[in-house]
């Protein structure tokens, strides 16, 4: 595998793991979540930082197979340049839903 895919992979992963130690010490609770501004920002800036080592992946390799890569760059786009439309069910989702799979992704790709 390329070095700078696998910087960019690690980068995902670095952020993945960030998102996770937010919620070390307790549940991971919606409406916590939506009153806590300083981690919804940091979980942002995460997922910002997801969606541009996605980006940059795609341009160094545009067959790279990572799974919704799109929706990757897109949610990093839609955070970055839509930031006041943002809904906090999106995004609470993604970390809910999407994330532990990209996470065991990213795992598998860096394991081979």
């Amino acid at each position: 595998m390329d070095n700078d895919i696998k910087t960019w992979l690690y980068d995902i992963l670095q952020s993945i793991n960030e998102i996770d130690s937010y919620y070390d010490k307790k549940p991971r609770i919606f409406e916590e979540y939506v009153s806590d501004t300083k981690t919804k920002r940091a979980i942002e800036r995460d997922l910002e930082i997801i969606g541009e080592a996605a980006n940059r992946i795609l341009k160094k390799d545009k067959d790279f197979k990572l799974d919704n890569v799109e929706k990757i760059i897109g949610t990093r786009n839609r955070i970055i340049h839509g930031y006041d439309k943002l809904s906090d069910d999106l995004i609470w989702s993604i970390v809910i839903n999407h994330l532990p799979k990209l996470k065991d992704e990213v795992s598998g790709l860096l394991d081979e």
